[in-house]
């Protein structure tokens, strides 16, 4: 009997500990020049000739899009306030989007001339680019420099699609973009906010080292976290950790203000700390649903399903519990698309299941000693989440090429095409096929 394959250590350290598919992996590697990660956005928007808001379509390269919408602003003279967008797309991609801008004439756009970077109007409305016009993405993904020949790929490739056309999903894992590549540290940061210990996240994530990191940046982190001199560390870290590099600077300004180190970041990237550890705690509750062998695409009794909206995307706001009563009539609605399992993202007011998924998510927060009130983070006003439920599958229908790697000759190469609902991970697609290590791609 073949032997499961086992997840990287990376993924397992971001609570990803299994597969939903049995076969080998090709590897490989991704993104070995941005064109062989294409995303384009799916959205519902017609724009207008008239409207307060300039809508603009985005095209960029190797652009982080935090990174981007600062520069823009700054070039534009106007709040980076004023900029909406639906979605942030990789950053070591070629990627297509809508942002809107607020009381913006197209002629000034002129003044953006950044590298990689194409803004182009295409019309005007009164209302904003933000994340309820988000539907999905579309992407278009090259894995190269495959070592086995292209028949074995092939049949490789051929048996993982397979598996997951017949369940018809891959399990909604939040992947490892979720919590940095190189360094993955957010969900820790994001622990310690809830935990209450605003110092250690500050520390954590300003001085840290980790392995994937340059040797500049490692011994700079590790010159701070050894002597807490913040003014010191400034002339040492890299210009390209800005986010750093505010906060010390608020820690210089007002020496133990860790509060006040945060709040010197964007409000979206403040987040995104306690966003990553509800994600790691919903890996791990998905991880384990999996490994008891509950499906995740049909309800049990206990679980909370969420039905589509107008849009055909799961809507978290309307949910219902699946009793011994209603677990038929939710199976069929799950079968035809209209209804999804959910899984909890854990906050002070998650809804939590019955039954067996219950006490699945009750094993993972005892394991993980979540303190659930622990959400409302009053030392950091605005981190507070409530939590909610999030779908448990991504609805994937892969199709792919299997061919000879012209940028690698002696390699095969894997393209791969797949419309993603909003809120999914491409590379949570990817490694139902590749099955190595992320930080190497």
């Amino acid at each position: 009997m073949t032997t499961p394959p086992v997840p990287p250590k990376i993924e397992q350290n971001t609570g990803i500990t299994v597969y939903a598919t049995t076969t080998h992996g090709t590897s490989g590697t991704i993104r070995q020049v941005p064109e062989d990660f294409i995303v384009e956005e799916l959205s519902n928007r017609e724009e207008q000739n008239t409207g307060k808001y300039l809508i603009c379509t985005l095209t960029k390269k190797n652009w982080d899009t935090h990174h981007l919408v600062r520069d823009i602003s700054r070039i534009l003279h106007i709040s980076q306030q004023r900029i909406g967008w639906a979605g942030t797309k990789d950053k070591q991609a070629l990627t297509t989007q809508k942002i809107s801008i607020y009381d913006m004439d197209p002629p000034k756009l002129e003044r953006i001339r950044l590298r990689d970077v194409t803004l182009t109007a295409v019309g005007r409305s009164n209302k904003k680019v933000s994340l309820g016009d988000l539907w999905g993405n579309r992407f278009k993904i090259i894995v190269r420099q495959i070592a086995q020949p292209v028949d074995e790929v092939d049949a490789m490739v051929g048996l993982t699609t397979a598996q997951i056309k017949t369940m018809a999903v891959v399990p909604n894992f939040f992947g490892i973009q979720r919590f940095g590549i190189q360094r993955p540290v957010t969900h820790i940061v994001g622990r310690k906010l809830v935990e209450g210990d605003i110092e250690g996240a500050a520390l954590e994530y300003i001085a840290h080292p980790y392995p994937g990191e340059s040797e500049k940046a490692r011994q700079a982190r590790q010159y701070v976290l050894d002597t807490l001199d913040f003014k010191g560390g400034l002339g040492k870290f890299p210009l390209h950790l800005r986010y750093e590099r505010a906060m010390m600077s608020r820690l210089v300004e007002k020496p133990g203000d860790y509060t006040g180190a945060f709040n010197a970041l964007s409000p979206n990237l403040r987040k995104m700390f306690v966003h990553a550890y509800q994600s790691y705690l919903f890996n791990r509750i998905l991880s384990r649903r999996l490994e008891r062998g509950l499906p995740i695409n049909k309800a049990v009794q206990g679980d909370i399903v969420c039905f589509k909206n107008a849009a055909g995307l799961p809507d978290p706001t309307r949910i219902q519990n699946v009793d011994d009563n209603t677990l038929d009539g939710i199976n069929n609605l799950l079968q035809r698309g209209r209804a999804f399992v959910t899984g909890p993202i854990i906050g002070y007011e998650t809804p939590m299941s019955g039954g067996l998924p219950r006490e699945i998510e009750l094993t993972v927060i005892e394991e993980e000693q979540v303190d659930i009130e622990g959400f409302r983070i009053p030392a950091v006003p605005g981190l507070a989440s409530k939590g909610l439920r999030r779908e448990i599958i991504i609805l994937a229908n892969p199709e792919c090429i299997v061919t000879e790697d012209k940028l690698n000759p002696g390699f095969t190469a894997v393209e791969l095409e797949f419309d993603l609902q909003r809120g999914a991970y491409a590379t949570t697609v990817l490694r139902e096929y590749m099955k190595s290590n992320p930080a190497i791609n």
